[in-house]
């Protein structure tokens, strides 16, 4: 019952003793049970006259009677059910108003309250109208209509059983509605709680999604080009006293790799940043990427005579990142370094083209796959293979063993390049394999589609 609450629910709130959910409750009530003991009590004394009985019984009764409201808020049916059998006696009329208002106010199924209300109205139905007809009937010159009578008794059963009744309906149904919202505002709490939570989440997987791609992003602009710049290195020191002019050439090809990978490092911070002149700023910067990866063709081209082929003009995505176009100028670093690689190509491109993410993975793939047989089979014979296919594009970088006494590299490897290759390619939608082959070397293959996941 929503007016009185239960025993469990009351010690649950820590308020009033027993039934009180408060202690202010509980003053209310005894105050009511007390008002309503000293009523009964004085019409226990006019019953008693009316019935020619003892008042000193009458009176008790009328104490315990009205004493009954304390109980309203525990048992509001039981009150309602007093206040109905001491009508006739004509007492109790604060008993029957609290407990029909208590009574409505509580969840007591309806049916019940109009059961007990319509009680109420016709026991004081029958004693307003005995009452009534009695006065009238000691007044002589009083001569009422036939109807005067009924409708008195009526308007007065009604206006004492009605008022506290809507009472009670309407706080019980305010009271039930705070619940119901007090409930829902709690329920959305919890909910935004939880969704607080999982945006928390959120944020923490796509602080490390991003920390990871970052990672992958310096791992493939870094690691490509040093270790070719560790290879050319190796290469300047052992013919620096021999070949002077050779070891000038490979000095300069060194400092323009270094330049390239920092013209590299810095377009992608530059994209990394947020606010004014961000853009400007990774615009000028994609410039100078530009500008750098031209420097460095044009070496190229110069050092070997022009026996290298000069990549496309389009090497670049509109983002910035390298495209499919710049595997001629990504081998000829190689074949600087003294890796023979050959490229092989099959099929037609796609008039439509591929989505940029898809160039840009693909184009690592490959980057990362020569930076491993750099790191692990210094000078093995590397095939190149791109396969383009309706609705996808295939990769396959092949190397074999390395010769004999041919001495390792000794480029430190952090074991993250098949990982990272791995991570682009499924995140596509595409397929990944690598492992050695049976002739001692090692594959890597990849299957991307056109427009990627």
């Amino acid at each position: 019952m929503t007016e009185t609450g239960d025993v469990g629910t009351a010690s649950k709130r820590g308020g009033g003793p027993w039934w009180w959910a408060r202690r202010r409750g509980m003053a209310l009530d005894v105050g009511l049970a007390a008002a309503s003991a000293v009523e009964c009590a004085f019409e226990g004394v006019r019953f008693a006259d009316r019935a020619d009985v003892p008042a000193v019984p009458a009176v008790l009764l009328g104490i315990l009677v009205g004493a009954v409201l304390v109980l309203r808020r525990r048992w509001p049916i039981a009150v309602v059910l007093v206040a109905v059998a001491v009508t006739p006696a004509e007492m109790g009329i604060l008993l029957g108003t609290v407990g029909l208002y208590t009574l409505a106010a509580s969840e007591v199924p309806r049916r019940i309250i109009v059961l007990l209300a319509g009680m109420m109205v016709g026991g004081n139905l029958i004693i307003t109208f005995l009452r009534v007809h009695e006065s009238v009937g000691r007044d002589p010159t009083f001569d009422p209509p036939e109807w005067f009578i009924p409708l008195v008794s009526f308007a007065a059963s009604i206006g004492f059983a009605v008022p506290p009744l809507l009472l009670g309906l309407y706080v019980g149904a305010r009271r039930r509605l705070v619940v119901s919202l007090r409930e829902r505002a709690d329920g959305l709490e919890r909910e935004l709680s939880l969704l607080a939570d999982r945006a928390e989440e959120r944020a923490e997987w796509a602080r490390n999604e991003e920390r990871t791609r970052i990672a992958r992003e310096m791992h493939d602009v870094v690691a490509h080009r040093v270790s070719l710049m560790v290879v050319h290195a190796a290469a300047l020191q052992a013919v620096a006293l021999k070949e002077p002019e050779k070891a000038a050439k490979n000095a300069a090809l060194v400092g323009d790799m270094g330049r390239q990978a920092l013209t590299e490092l810095r377009t992608m911070l530059g994209v990394l940043r947020t606010g004014e002149g961000s853009g400007a700023a990774t615009a000028t910067e994609e410039d100078g990427a530009g500008a750098a990866a031209g420097t460095g063709t044009a070496r190229l081209a110069r050092f070997t005579g022009g026996a290298e082929t000069v990549p496309p003009a389009r090497s670049t995505t509109t983002d910035g990142g390298p495209t499919l176009d710049g595997l001629d100028g990504l081998l000829g670093e190689s074949r600087l370094a003294g890796m023979t690689v050959e490229l092989s190509v099959h099929g037609e491109r796609p008039g439509t083209g591929y989505a940029a993410r898809v160039e840009r993975t693909a184009y690592r793939v490959v980057q990362e796959a020569l930076t491993n047989v750099h790191k692990h089979a210094a000078g093995a014979r590397t095939q190149v293979r791109l396969a383009h296919r309706e609705g996808e594009v295939a990769l396959q970088v092949e190397n074999e063993p390395p010769a004999r006494g041919t001495a390792d590299a000794g480029l430190p490897s952090g074991g993250n390049g098949l990982v990272g290759m791995r991570e682009r390619v499924t995140a596509l939608g595409g397929v990944f394999v690598s492992g050695p082959t049976d002739a001692g070397g090692f594959r890597v293959s990849a299957v991307i589609p056109q427009n990627g996941a």
